[in-house]
């Protein structure tokens, strides 16, 4: 009946379905399984289109483009188009900041003043303390997000940029702007998502004597020959058009677009910044990419690091670095790059423990489960359903009911 069901939705609209190209092995209820999930977000308006990857044991097991990429131009999702990847670049920045690590231009225990001497955020109490690269890179640095933030906060009034929005200053500006305004508690005592991913890429700057999209490009993307992956659109008939979740249907993205978020916090996008190069390079938020770009980076990680990284380095990244500390969720802790599954009974997850995931605000969702040797990388073009909506709930759920 699955079957049935995903054939039948597949006549019902042709326009927006579209088959992989590339050898798919799963097949029969496994794959209608999956294929359903994605057919129903399609049909019921949820998402516009998206890319789904599914690889297992080093096999790509799935491959599908569904919907569209542009509607109002008709213009079909690729395996290869292109997303505005918001924090999927946390986990690619990251990993460039490891890879220095591995070849001892950085250390995880150097205060972040040892390369940004004026970076000294301090406490309500006055104080400025001690802040590592260990701490930026697990978010228990004491800073916050602006959008998560009332209007009154001293993050809109210090004027820091998300690194999504379009606020045309430079990054040395923005981590300016960020010194100025007071930590939210004291580093090591909270995981607190933040942007210091983008503090990072400052510091990978200094480290390594280059600008953040050439340490990017020598230390990630060109060794896992990931070719559409930088800071902005290298080819931008080919990304897909921004959409947020609406009724009876997800409409375009203004630009800017205004996103309620939490009790009085809002996320604000700005669309264009991706063909922007005067915008500066967002290690936390301002990449773009494509779906098997991502897909390299994360079974490079999970299979043990080459090119990139040394083995007990790339393990590192899936395993919880922040103790007891809550992390982003029930069950969750943190480790480089993305959340680290603890307690599966605690996160109502059918992920193994171990399992590291991540998203980003443009409607994208990964994980990889080492134990199953699983890796899954799901891009949408439509916000914030294909982030935390019931799109990734049920394809997660139907890729484990599928593979086994």
């Amino acid at each position: 009946m699955a079957r049935l069901a995903g054939i039948a939705l597949a006549l019902l609209f042709p326009a927006l379905t579209q088959a992989a190209s590339a050898p798919a092995e799963l097949a029969g209820e496994a794959r209608a399984r999956i294929d359903g999930a994605i057919d129903r977000a399609i049909a019921e308006k949820r998402i516009v289109g998206t890319v789904v990857l599914i690889s297992q044991d080093g096999k790509l097991v799935y491959q599908r483009a569904a919907g569209l990429a542009d509607r109002e131009a008709k213009r079909p999702m690729q395996v290869d188009t292109t997303f505005r990847l918001s924090s999927v670049s946390k986990p690619i920045v990251s990993a460039a900041a490891l890879v220095l690590v591995d070849q001892g231009k950085l250390s995880l225990d150097d205060p972040v003043t040892k390369w940004l001497p004026d970076f000294r955020p301090k406490l309500a109490s006055g104080t400025a303390p001690t802040i590592t690269v260990r701490q930026l890179l697990t978010h228990t640095s004491g800073l916050g997000y602006k959008f998560a933030e009332k209007p009154d906060s001293a993050y809109y009034k210090a004027g820091v940029s998300d690194g999504f929005d379009e606020l045309r200053i430079s990054l040395d500006e923005n981590v300016r702007r960020l010194a100025t305004a007071p930590l939210f508690n004291a580093p090591g005592e909270a995981w607190r998502y933040s942007v210091s991913i983008d503090v990072l890429g400052a510091v990978l700057e200094k480290a390594s004597g280059k600008a953040l999209p050439q340490v990017v490009a020598e230390t990630v993307t060109q060794p896992l020959g990931m070719r559409d992956t930088g800071f902005w659109a290298k080819n931008p008939a080919r990304l897909a058009v921004p959409y947020h979740d609406a009724k009876p249907a997800p409409a375009p993205m203004d630009d800017p677009y205004v996103m309620p978020f939490g009790e009085g916090g809002r996320m604000t996008y700005s669309p264009s910044r991706a063909l922007d190069p005067k915008a500066f390079p967002s290690a936390g938020a301002g990449m773009v990419g494509s779906a098997p770009d991502v897909m390299r980076l994360l079974e490079a990680v999970r299979t043990g690091g080459k090119p990139i990284l040394k083995a007990a380095t790339a393990e590192s990244m899936m395993r919880n670095q922040i103790g007891s500390l809550m992390g982003p969720g029930p069950g969750a802790g943190f480790g480089f790059g993305g959340a680290v599954v603890v307690d599966p009974a605690a996160a109502k997850t059918p992920q193994s423990a171990g399992t590291w995931n991540w998203g980003g605000v443009y409607g994208h969702n990964w994980f990889v489960d080492p134990a199953r040797k699983l890796t899954v990388v799901a891009f949408t073009n439509t916000a914030p359903e294909g982030l935390w909506g019931k799109f990734t709930t049920d394809l997660r759920d139907a890729v484990y009911e599928s593979v086994r």
